[in-house]
């Protein structure tokens, strides 16, 4: 990241604990200049919060974004119903949306993974924070030997789970799986959400099972799953190993934790935190190339 960059003007749209840890993510970061902080709710405490940190703010939503002028990246925290409406009209304008919904608009994008892939197009997704926690090791594994099967499960706390991902909680797992193979390389997967009630509350752990196309020696699945480790958390500095890769005789078997940076939401909140790490880095890698 080169700080000598002119900061790239951006918006967030969504005023809710996704959007609020996103600001504070945003404020701190020397590439983005952040404009506005718009959603649809005047009691909101997420706008009220940014109104004493000396953001603009608005309860007009997308239009107000619309209406900012110079905004380049929007951040749409919002709904999958709200974003299938407000892509087209973004796109048109020549602003670039991170979709952090499963509105599914725009290719689908897990930083370390293919970063670029999106950038041709204006609206990327970011799948969800299961795909973005498991992916990269699934991918790591198909690199050296191919993978036949993946299978993930991904364990969340109660209460970093919102009533959104609650109401679409199959729409969120059918996303996840299809990701496995279409990013992630698989050539078919499975996904599934586990949610804890447990308190205190639990941090986000991941098990990912992979059966391989062919035979592939430990070491290279080890070193390839490592590598991928250190990629994530470049952006994602909670995100760590807790099974490294242990061969199962029919499969490998993996286990990540993610334990979020606390920036808003608690480090427990670790699946809301790596989808808006990711939010960040691919904001940063579109600002790079435009600036």
């Amino acid at each position: 990241m080169n700080s000598m960059h002119t900061p790239i003007p951006v918006a967030i749209l969504g005023s809710g604990n996704i959007g609020s840890d996103l600001m504070y993510k945003i404020r701190r970061n020397p590439m983005f200049d952040l404009r506005l902080v718009a959603g649809i709710d005047p009691s909101s405490e997420g706008l009220a919060r940014a109104r004493e940190l000396g953001h603009r703010t608005s309860t007009d939503g997308a239009e107000a974004v619309l209406e900012e002028k110079g905004v380049r990246i929007v951040f749409d925290a919002t709904s999958a119903r709200a974003h299938k409406g407000n892509a087209p009209r973004f796109a048109e304008a020549g602003i670039f949306a991170i979709d952090l919904t499963p509105a599914k608009m725009g290719p689908s994008v897990v930083p370390c993974v293919n970063m670029s892939d999106g950038f041709d197009a204006m609206n990327v997704n970011l799948i969800s924070c299961a795909a973005q926690a498991t992916v990269p090791i699934v991918f790591a594994v198909s690199r050296v030997a191919g993978v036949k099967y993946a299978e993930i499960v991904a364990t969340v706390s109660s209460r970093s789970i919102g009533p959104g991902t609650r109401q679409n909680i199959e729409e969120f797992t059918l996303t996840t799986q299809r990701a496995l193979s279409q990013v992630g390389g698989a050539t078919r997967g499975k996904a599934l959400v586990v949610i804890n009630p447990a308190d205190p509350p639990v941090i986000m752990r991941n098990t990912v099972y992979t059966v391989l196309e062919r035979a592939a020696e430990p070491e290279a699945v080890r070193k390839s799953v490592f590598d991928m480790v250190r990629q994530v958390q470049a952006y994602v500095p909670g995100y760590r190993l807790t099974v490294e890769p242990f061969d199962r005789g029919d499969h490998f078997m993996i286990g990540v934790e993610v334990e979020g940076a606390g920036d808003f939401l608690p480090t427990y909140s670790g699946n809301l935190d790596i989808i808006n790490a990711a939010a960040v880095a691919v904001a940063e890698h579109y600002s790079a190339t435009i600036n």
